[in-house]
């Protein structure tokens, strides 16, 4: 399957949201994903935290992705990432939650929802 992957396209995109608990506990079928995502020779672009990470500042995982776009506020563990781009997505955090957890919202262009960092 990787080689399939690596040949037939130009980039993965790593969007297994809110499975933390079952990458780190090997469940499937988030386990074979993860497996399959060391192993691709192809830029992945991972959303919010890449698949295997933790959200806290604890270890990064086995992938390394080439783009990281985080969600509403890059997480901690996005002090970790090394790739090429790291984007943030998402003016839509409620003022009342950027004061509870201290976000200073990003300056998005015009009406973009997508901004470089």
């Amino acid at each position: 399957q990787v080689q399939l992957i690596n040949d037939a396209y130009n980039a993965v995109v790593d969007a297994v949201l809110g499975a933390e608990a079952e990458v780190a506990e090997g469940t499937e079928p988030c386990a074979a994903i993860l497996a399959t995502l060391k192993h691709v020779r192809i830029p992945i672009v991972s959303l919010d935290v890449p698949s295997g990470w933790t959200a806290e500042a604890g270890g990064s995982g086995d992938i390394s992705p080439d783009v990281l776009v985080s969600l509403a506020a890059p997480k901690e563990v996005a002090r970790r990432f090394q790739g090429r781009r790291h984007f943030l997505a998402g003016r839509f955090v409620p003022e009342e939650l950027q004061r509870k957890f201290g976000i200073s919202p990003a300056e998005y262009p015009g009406s973009d929802c997508v901004v470089a960092l």
